[in-house]
């Protein structure tokens, strides 16, 4: 059966349709909302230290409520609310989920026990759900295919400079005044934003294609998400990728505090600057690198991605076997961008195979296998492997858990080396 509705061996470089304002002016506005997403998501990381201490917690109950609690619903809501945005109006949806993640963001601040916080990070997640596939399903329709993977590397841009706001931030709020009151601060008024969500001009679906508003996909059309073969390679390859772009928020901060003897405001001044200027600039190069790659060849953009996690095997060697604190952060800035360079490219593919019956749902069941493998098993495994050595005596043991993620990205650039020679040798007229 025929499923895909754009052909990936489209000329996209000869495209030179200008882009309207109110395209710029939504993609601004989802940029935000992005940074927003992953504060909320990641502020927990840079306050683990005062969290643990408190509550008395273990390493394991630390990646239990800064990855598991939160992918338990993100993950499972990421398909249905991926088949959700392909039929609702989509930013009625993201500003629906905005407005639950920050209520629940700020609610953290208040909680007393290891489940009220558990709790308060599930509901985040489920609120999280909703942008992702409403929103990169609405870039698509905003923007022409030539510039998909730049257009996705702008957005997850946010994620990059919202880590680094999380890790600032959350540091100097906490020495000034108490981790709690770093959710209160930069939760709730998360709300205020969902207004101008809605002040967006929703476009037609398939309208970056010049086809208008497409039929309905037809029965089984679905499959075409499992079948695909250079598919399975896009999300096992990218989830790797995820486990070790996923630690350096997660267990860098705390390892440079811990081995260095570092306050926290410091490392998180240190580590929010890496994260904003060093994962910012790696995303935007990546998506224009990626469109780059992509116009010589149909798995261009894989390519490019292979490359980078390659890359990332010696860099991650390097720092986790350094001894001087700034022979740590030198690494971990380059990290940082190297590690969220595929963000963009991979989203791009996704929507190019998927087409725009099934975008929504296309971006789901991708954020759904990125989840459950990137945040969902592979911070809880770390973290149970540090415990395991002993890293309540010894915190230098997280050097050797932390060896997880060379061998991630290792086995994550092979995965879409291959995806990208299947991509080149695919028949775009069969599933």
């Amino acid at each position: 059966m025929a499923v895909m509705t754009v052909d990936p061996t489209l000329d996209v470089s000869k495209d030179t349709t200008p882009i309207p304002t109110r395209s710029w002016a939504a993609l601004a506005v989802l940029f935000t909302v992005y940074l927003l997403n992953y504060l909320d998501r990641t502020l927990i990381y840079i306050l683990f230290g005062p969290i643990k201490a408190e509550m008395k917690l273990s390493d394991l109950e630390l990646a239990l409520l800064g990855s598991t609690s939160f992918v338990i619903f993100y993950t499972i809501l990421g398909v249905p609310f991926g088949r959700l945005a392909d039929r609702v109006v989509r930013k009625h949806m993201i500003a629906v989920g905005l407005v639950i993640w920050s209520v629940f963001s700020g609610l953290t601040g208040f909680m007393e026990s290891f489940t009220g916080i558990f709790l308060c990070r599930v509901m985040v997640g489920v609120g999280e759900a909703t942008l992702g596939p409403a929103a990169l399903s609405l870039l698509s329709d905003l923007f022409p295919p030539r510039m998909r993977a730049t257009v996705g590397a702008i957005y997850s841009a946010g994620i990059p400079v919202g880590a680094g706001v999380a890790l600032t931030l959350g540091g100097l709020i906490h020495e000034a005044y108490g981790w709690r009151w770093a959710f209160y601060l930069l939760g709730f008024p998360g709300v205020i934003l969902a207004g101008m969500v809605l002040l967006m001009q929703e476009p037609s679906r398939g309208a970056s294609e010049g086809k208008g508003a497409p039929a309905a996909a037809p029965p089984g059309a679905w499959k075409v998400l499992f079948k695909t073969r250079a598919l399975r390679f896009h999300y096992v390859g990218y989830a790797l990728f995820a486990v070790a772009g996923t630690a350096l928020s997660m267990w860098m901060p705390s390892f440079m505090a811990k081995i260095f003897q570092k306050d926290l405001a410091y490392v998180g001044m240190v580590t929010g600057f890496c994260a904003a200027v060093g994962g910012f600039l790696g995303t935007m190069f990546g998506g224009w690198a990626a469109d780059q790659f992509r116009a010589r060849s149909k798995g261009g953009r894989m390519l490019f991605t292979s490359i980078a996690a390659g890359v990332c095997v010696p860099l991650w060697l390097l720092m986790l076997n350094a001894q001087d604190f700034w022979m740590v952060v030198v690494p971990y800035f380059i990290l940082m961008g190297m590690a969220l360079m595929w963000l963009g490219p991979a989203a791009a593919d996704v929507q190019d195979v998927v087409g725009p019956q099934l975008r929504g749902l296309g971006i789901g069941v991708y954020f759904f296998v990125v989840n459950v493998i990137g945040y969902g098993l592979g911070p809880p495994l770390i973290g149970r492997v540090s415990d395991a050595l002993g890293v309540a005596t010894d915190p230098n043991v997280l050097r050797t858990s932390l060896l997880i993620c060379p061998a991630a990205c290792l086995c994550g650039a092979l995965l879409l080396w291959m995806g990208s020679r299947t991509m080149n040798q695919m028949d775009t007229t069969k599933a």
